[in-house]
């Protein structure tokens, strides 16, 4: 289940609604629950003033696009270009001056590994600027 997915009625039965949650926490944190804690650490460093309900709303969706993208891109550079120069059609979910700081912590996600371990915030934004200039993505 992706965010696109969600539906305000649904009438699927409890044990169909738990068995799609299930699926989308994996989706979304592969390694578990120190995956989302350290993710959350990170959000909020980030975004001290954010919700981390709000914060994660807005990390999920730029991963399920940005893999999305990544399906139809000829690089991951490719990808994360499009991820954050098409933003006018989730500007009311992310807003166009965050989305380089959302796509240097998706780009950070993708490289984990099972110690999940993050850069800290400031490598975050340091990534976040380099992603504003043109021509470079890492």
């Amino acid at each position: 289940m992706a965010l696109g997915d969600f539906q305000l009625f649904s009438w699927k039965s409890r044990e169909a609604q738990q068995r799609e949650q299930e699926e989308y926490a994996k989706w979304a944190f592969p390694y578990g629950e120190i995956q989302r804690e350290n993710l959350e650490k990170l959000l909020l460093s980030v975004y001290p003033r954010e919700s981390i309900q709000s914060a994660l709303v807005s990390f999920l969706t730029c991963k399920e696009l940005f893999e999305g993208l990544l399906k139809n891109a000829a690089s991951r550079e490719e990808a994360a270009d499009l991820l954050i120069n098409n933003t006018k059609r989730y500007k009311q979910i992310i807003r166009k001056t965050e989305m380089h700081v959302y796509t240097a912590l998706v780009l950070a996600d993708a490289d984990i590994d099972e110690n999940c371990r993050y850069p800290s915030a400031d490598e975050i934004l340091a990534h976040a600027a380099e992603l504003g200039k043109p021509g470079i993505i890492k």
